[in-house]
C-alpha cells in the first residue's frame, strides 16, 4: 500500500510543494512519521527543514487534514497525529491518547473578486454564515453593502468554496459560524466535516486556496499562511466586540491571550469568537496526538525531541509565517505532561536528560 508523503524538507513556495509517493518502509529508520492537519503544515515544513539540517533526522508528514490524522493515529500507522479540532478529554482517555497544543494561528476568508483589494471588504460572522448557507448569492447583496457602504461591490454571483475533507480548518470555521449565527448552528453545526448546502468542495487548505484563485466571484477559508504565500485577497472581519480587524499575528495573539491552558483538561481550548477589541475571531491552536503507552517508544522519543526543539528554536520561523508560538508557560505545562504521561514499561520516555 502506498501513501502520498509530503517531504517537509522540500518546503518552499506552497504552490510548488514537492510530493513523492513511496511505501512507508523507504523512510529512514530515524525519520519521524506523522499525519493530519493542513493548517500547520507550512510551519511544520519549515521547522522540519531546519531540524534535519541540524540533526539529520527527517519528518515524513502527510498533510491530509485533521480527520485523517485522527484516524491514522488511532490506527497506529504513524507516531503522531495532528488535529486543529482538539479531542474531548473523554475521547482521549478512551483511545489511550494525550494531546498538546503545538502552534496557534488564524483561519481567514479569502476571495477572488475583481477590483477588490485585501482588507477592503469586511464581513460579520452572521453575513458569512448566510453566504455559506446559500442565502446570500450576490456580492452586492444589501447585507454585504450595509457593512461596506463605501465599496463598489459588483453584481457578481458568489461561489462559496469549502473543505470537502474532514479537517480542523472546517471545525474552526464552522465553530465560529455556529457561535455567531444560531441558524447556522441549528441547520449545519460545528464539526470537521459538515453538509454544506451550496458551493464547491476542495481538498485541503492547498485545494481551497487554488480553487479560489481559479474561480471568479469565489470565497473560501484557509489558514493565513496559505493566503499569504499564495497572495490571495483576504477579507477583514467584525469581531465579538463589534470592531473590524485584519488577520495578522497581533490579532491572533489577542484572541489567544486569555486562553486558560493550565485549567483545561486535556488542553481542550477553543479560541473562536473570543472577546477583545483586537481579537481575530477565527483563531485556533493546532494539536499533536500521541499514545500514552506507544508501541514504539524510541520513535515517540524522537518525535518529542523534535517538538521540544521546535518549541525552543522555532518561534522566529513561526512568526515569519504569521503563526503564534506557544507561550513558555504553556510549553512548561506540556513538557510536564510528557514526562508524567508518556511511558514505556512504566517509565517516562521523556526526561530532563532527553533534552
Amino acid at each position: 500500500m502506498t501513501s502520498a508523503f509530503v517531504r517537509c524538507a522540500a518546503f518552499g513556495a506552497l504552490a510548488a510543494l514537492s510530493v513523492s509517493v513511496a511505501p512507508l518502509s523507504v523512510a529512514s529508520a530515524a525519520d519521524i512519521s506523522g499525519a493530519g492537519a493542513t493548517f500547520p503544515y507550512p510551519i511544520y515544513a519549515k521547522w522540519a527543514d531546519a531540524y534535519k539540517k541540524e540533526t539529520g533526522t527527517g519528518l515524513n508528514y502527510q498533510s491530509i487534514g485533521s480527520g485523517g490524522g485522527i484516524k491514522q493515529i488511532k490506527a497506529k500507522t504513524v507516531t503522531f497525529g495532528a488535529s486543529d479540532m482538539p479531542l474531548k478529554p473523554e475521547e482521549l482517555e478512551q483511545a489511550g491518547l494525550i494531546q498538546f497544543p503545538m502552534i496557534m494561528g488564524g483561519v481567514v476568508p479569502v476571495v477572488n473578486l475583481k477590483g477588490i483589494k485585501a482588507g477592503e471588504v469586511k464581513l460579520s460572522g452572521t453575513v458569512l454564515a448566510n453566504i455559506y448557507m446559500g442565502e446570500i448569492t450576490k456580492w452586492n447583496d444589501p447585507q454585504i453593502k450595509e457593512l461596506n457602504p463605501n465599496v463598489n461591490l459588483p453584481n457578481t454571483a458568489i461561489a462559496p468554496v469549502y473543505r470537502s475533507d474532514g479537517s480542523g480548518t472546517n471545525f474552526l470555521f464552522t465553530d465560529y459560524l455556529s457561535k455567531t449565527s444560531p441558524k447556522f448552528k441549528t441547520q449545519i453545526g460545528a464539526n470537521t466535516s459538515v453538509q454544506w448546502p451550496a458551493g464547491i468542495g476542495a481538498k485541503g487548505n492547498e485545494g481551497v486556496a487554488n480553487m479560489v484563485k481559479q474561480t471568479d466571484g469565489s470565497i473560501g477559508y484557509v489558514e493565513y499562511a496559505y493566503a499569504k504565500q499564495n497572495n490571495i485577497t483576504h477579507l477583514d472581519l467584525q469581531n465579538k466586540d463589534g470592531k473590524t480587524v485584519a488577520p495578522k499575528i497581533e490579532a491572533f495573539q489577542a484572541a489567544a491571550a486569555n486562553a486558560d491552558w493550565a485549567n483545561s483538561k486535556g488542553y481542550y481550548v477553543l479560541l473562536t469568537d473570543e472577546p477583545g477589541a483586537e481579537s481575530w475571531p477565527i483563531t485556533g491552536a493546532s494539536f499533536i496526538l500521541m499514545y500514552k503507552n506507544p508501541q514504539d517508544a524510541s520513535a515517540s522519543a524522537e518525535a518529542l525531541k523534535f517538538f521540544d526543539w521546535a518549541y525552543k528554536n522555532g518561534s522566529k520561523m513561526a512568526t515569519e509565517l504569521d503563526y503564534v508560538p506557544m507561550p513558555d508557560s504553556v510549553v512548561s505545562l506540556v513538557q510536564k505532561t510528557w514526562s508524567q504521561t508518556i511511558q514505556a514499561d512504566g517509565k517516562p520516555i521523556w526526561t530532563a536528560s532527553a533534552k
